[in-house]
């Protein structure tokens, strides 16, 4: 018996490593198997990259965009008033969503969208997002007053490079100082390379569930575009920008959901696409601002109409847009492409000769060229420039509350580096009072040879 046992010992043995050597064939060459970007990107039928942004009346109205894989064909959203507890679920409805199909570089996808409408003005909303298998969570959202009411967004230049490692700290610091801001503007360079989707993964990922919750008022960069593989000289805008923002399509002909204008609270705030067609940009936009009933005016878009940047300058644009910001006094220019930061004063005519601010009876627009991202250049410090910054990552928290826009800067750690408020005169005109906090500007040593390196 002693015997048998020790047989049937052996043999469990012999069979405990015959399975082990199994196992360790059938995982050979898989136990090291890199988990990749493209892989960590793929869609899936379960609901991601969520943004809301708007289509029509942000009183009325709200958009959200989401993405699954292709086996996601009749998506939907559901929506209700939100409620202090679980029971609005049951008075949640059905809102049907329009499906497209994306061919990325690293696969495809369906991209949904829905536009709630006929919602109620100054009323929280709950909602989510999905296809009736697989669903998001809940997320709120609040629409607007259809009067003027104090309310803050939120301003970021480019964001661009190292979105998940380094710009996701930015935007979550600047979440942290205006949790309750309204809505969030992007001015362009959102990310490096205009059709590459592990990028778009890494910038939906940074900003998170935020971007359910707060909309996005997105303006392209030229880092959005990318260029023709059979002509160089043809640059076309991302093919995921109109598939994932869904925006308005008031803009000209051939430039829709990247050149637009949405009203919020007293505010009218104007997307431009300074990537093309400038000219016509320009005769659209004066017909946007000549009925205008808002008492401010802000304007976003990429290229700065001056450049914080060391050598650059955007002599055509400037040309072309100034005349017509200063005809309709246009408060306030929110723009990115020079990786630094840059300030002006308030600004009318062409002020790059002979850097004079004008203020007070006359008016004018402040400038701000701003990043958030990782990407540093040198600053050009134009005397026009009221306060300047290199080598600082900032978001913007801007305030409007009837007469007054109050501006801040701050940095990644949530320092404030800059401020001002606008105020409103009698006039029409506005006052410009600085705010500036009392630290010095960030700014490189000289390098040694330069005429301030001696």
């Amino acid at each position: 018996m002693k015997s048998f046992r020790l047989r049937l010992s052996h043999l469990s043995a012999v069979i405990l490593c015959l399975s082990l050597v199994q196992l360790a064939l059938a995982h050979e060459g898989h136990e090291h198997e890199p988990y990749t970007d493209a892989k960590a990107s793929q869609a899936t039928p379960v609901p991601d990259r969520v943004i809301l942004t708007w289509v029509g009346d942000p009183t009325v109205s709200q958009a959200v965009t989401w993405r699954t894989d292709t086996s996601v064909t009749a998506a939907k959203a559901q929506i209700a008033v939100a409620e202090d507890g679980p029971l609005f679920a049951a008075k949640a409805v059905d809102v049907p969503a329009i499906t497209q199909h994306l061919q990325t570089d690293i696969g495809e996808c369906h991209c949904h969208t829905v536009e709630f409408i006929d919602l109620q003005p100054k009323t929280k909303y709950v909602y989510r997002v999905g296809d009736g298998g697989h669903w998001s969570e809940w997320f709120h959202f609040s629409t607007a007053s259809a009067q003027p009411e104090p309310f803050s967004f939120v301003y970021f230049g480019d964001a661009q490079n190292d979105l998940k490692s380094m710009w996701a700290r930015v935007f979550r610091e600047a979440y942290s100082d205006a949790p309750k801001a309204r809505f969030i503007v992007h001015a362009g360079d959102l990310i490096n390379s205009a059709n590459r989707d592990i990028e778009w993964g890494e910038w939906f990922y940074a900003a998170g569930w935020v971007n359910g919750m707060v909309p996005s008022i997105p303006t392209p960069g030229n880092h959005e575009y990318a260029k023709d593989p059979a002509n160089e000289e043809i640059r076309t805008l991302s093919n995921n920008w109109r598939p994932q923002f869904a925006l308005p399509q008031h803009g000209p002909a051939g430039l829709e959901e990247s050149v637009y204008w949405i009203d919020y609270q007293g505010v009218r705030i104007v997307s431009l696409n300074s990537n093309e067609r400038h000219e016509e940009q320009a005769a659209w936009l004066a017909g946007v601002l000549s009925h205008n009933p808002n008492n401010w005016t802000v304007l976003t878009y990429h290229h700065p109409m001056y450049s914080g940047a060391k050598d650059r300058d955007n002599v055509h644009l400037r040309q072309l847009w100034q005349p017509v910001f200063d005809k309709y006094g246009v408060d306030l220019v929110l723009q990115g492409h020079d990786h630094t930061y840059a300030r002006s004063g308030q600004v009318l005519g062409d002020n790059v000769p002979t850097g004079v601010n004008y203020f007070g009876d006359n008016g004018g627009t402040v400038y701000v060229v701003s990043v958030s991202g990782p990407k540093m250049y040198d600053n050009g410090k134009l005397p026009v420039m009221k306060r300047v910054a290199e080598d600082t990552q900032l978001y913007q928290i801007i305030h409007v509350d009837g007469n007054t826009i109050r501006y801040e800067a701050r940095t990644a750690k949530g320092d404030l580096y800059d401020a001002f408020r606008l105020v409103k005169q009698p006039s029409g005109k506005n006052e410009l009072i600085e705010e500036v906090p009392d630290r010095p500007e960030n700014l490189r040593a000289p390098a040694p040879g330069t005429a301030d390196g001696k």
